[in-house]
């Protein structure tokens, strides 16, 4: 239908080629919606009349439940719907549906409107993962581990701990995608293919029917700038490296070497032929899928980056990269949810890892600094303890006063002193200790996890608003159909 300037059709190999239609089915409906509210606008700039306005309305509305067949011959879904409309409701009126706008504008509506769909459920699924988070962890004030740097165990801590640091993490991711949705909702619609129009349209008019914000202003910029979408999917790219994370922990720790936690057979998978293995199947596709959505944003950024100023086909291609980043991380978020609320925590074996290590040196360290000794004087002690300790392949709290004594050669510190902050002090006493605003400590647990409760329902509650602005938008833009087309 959009070659009536060319002499011949595309042969079948050449269709094939250059259309998108399989990758349009993801913004279908929002085409639909979108072109609806063109058409209205249209009607009450008096551009189009009500008959004309009535038939090609009816004809979109009746297209919302539509299927639509990839082997249409269509290029994209545009020209489908559009076809559709003509062919339902005659090109006298059908044919004025395109008034005034272009595929340039068209698309990245579409993309728009989906992306902003996409970021609120994004952000719902995130602070259901939150919530999970903090909801184990609400259940692990208790649990004692060790902490680590450089894959090496460095201080005693608390699973709570652990889980409320990811769970800050995706506050993090949340914060972001929460304010790349205001430069997703900016309206390009009216922009025309790259200039604007000569016909007496309103944008703004069309802007608020669909729920957007604002207007992306200069028509060169709305029709063929994708920085949105490069952002959007940097974002995700970092909120997905951030439970790739979490799940290179947990395939750590699930490993019988570990056993510090036990998944859910769900999320787990068997061997082909070793009926003894539990392969953490769910956490390894994460790790492999954060990859594949890193893949999307350098192929968006190596899309864009040599384009010209104006509307380029190579901007169809990074259609199906948004979709499938998209559908990734609403899954991922999903799944992880669940399986962080199924997870078993081998508390003993934790707590009995955490005890065999020579954890308490720092500790000991800082108490010897609160007697008024410099703190490399005690970071030199505490090091000679740990030395004898692994030689004598016994914890620290077992040194004899001999050993004790060697610890403190060359320093004037009373071994008697060393000795009796030794036998105060354990991995218990140590997180009792621990007070510093936001430690590993018992008392700090529980101020976090009340304070990330209350950041959770914030969350929901901002999400809420702005799911309800376009969803009544949207109901009222329905209302001026029906009472039109009824």
């Amino acid at each position: 239908m959009y070659r009536s300037r060319l002499d011949n059709d595309l042969s079948d190999i050449t269709l094939d080629y250059v259309s998108s239609i399989d990758d349009d089915n993801a913004i279908a409906f929002y085409d639909i919606v979108g072109s609806q509210a063109h058409v209205l606008m249209l009607y009450q700039q008096n551009i189009i009349t009500k008959s004309d306005a009535k038939k090609i309305l009816s004809s979109l509305e009746n297209l919302k439940n539509e299927k639509f067949d990839s082997s249409s011959g269509a290029e994209d879904i545009h020209e489908l719907i559009e076809s559709l409309v003509i062919k339902n409701a005659g090109m006298a009126s059908g044919g004025k549906m395109h008034t005034a706008r272009s595929r340039n504008d068209q698309v990245v509506l579409d993309i728009r409107m989906k992306i902003r769909d996409d970021i609120n459920i994004i952000c719902n699924c995130l602070v259901d993962t939150i919530e999970a988070l903090v909801s184990v962890a609400k259940n692990h004030q208790k649990t004692i581990m060790p902490l680590y740097t450089h894959l090496q165990q460095a201080q005693a801590g608390l699973f709570s701990h652990y889980l409320l640091a990811h769970a800050d993490v995706l506050s993090r991711d949340f914060q972001r995608l929460y304010g790349t949705f205001e430069r997703i909702n900016q309206s390009p619609l009216g922009a025309g293919p790259v200039g604007g129009t000569s016909i007496p349209i309103d944008r703004h008019l069309t802007a608020k029917m669909l729920g957007f914000d604002d207007l992306i202003e200069n028509s060169i910029d709305a029709t063929s700038t994708r920085d949105f979408v490069a952002e959007y999917v940097s974002m995700i790219s970092i909120l997905m490296t951030n439970l790739s994370k979490i799940a290179e922990d947990f395939v750590i720790w699930s490993t019988s070497e570990f056993s510090f936690i036990e998944l859910a057979d769900e999320f787990t998978s068997p061997s082909s032929v070793m009926p003894q293995k539990k392969n953490p199947d769910i956490l390894e596709l994460t790790r492999g899928k954060t990859a594949q959505i890193i893949g999307n944003l350098t192929a968006i950024l190596s899309t864009v980056k040599g384009l010209a100023s104006g509307y380029g086909r190579d901007l169809q291609q990074i259609k199906s990269s948004i979709w499938s980043t998209s559908k990734i991380t609403i899954s991922a978020l999903l799944i992880f949810k669940s399986m962080l609320l199924t997870i078993k925590v081998n508390e003993k074996q934790m707590k009995k890892v955490t005890e065999s290590s020579n954890l308490i040196a720092l500790d000991i360290a800082e108490k010897l600094v609160l007697e008024g000794i410099p703190f490399r004087v005690t970071h030199k002690i505490a090091g000679s303890l740990v030395q004898l300790a692994h030689l004598s392949k016994k914890p620290i709290s077992k040194l004899t006063p001999s050993d004790i004594k060697k610890s403190v050669t060359d320093t004037k510190i009373d071994p008697k002193l060393v000795s009796e902050i030794i036998s105060s002090t354990t991995v218990v006493s140590s997180l009792k200790d621990r007070k510093s605003f936001g430690s590993s400590g018992y008392d700090e647990q529980k101020r976090m996890i009340s304070d990330r409760i209350k950041k959770i329902n914030d969350y929901r509650s901002d999400i809420t608003q702005r799911e309800n602005k376009i969803k009544s938008s949207l109901d009222d833009l329905q209302k001026q159909i029906d009472e039109i087309i009824s």
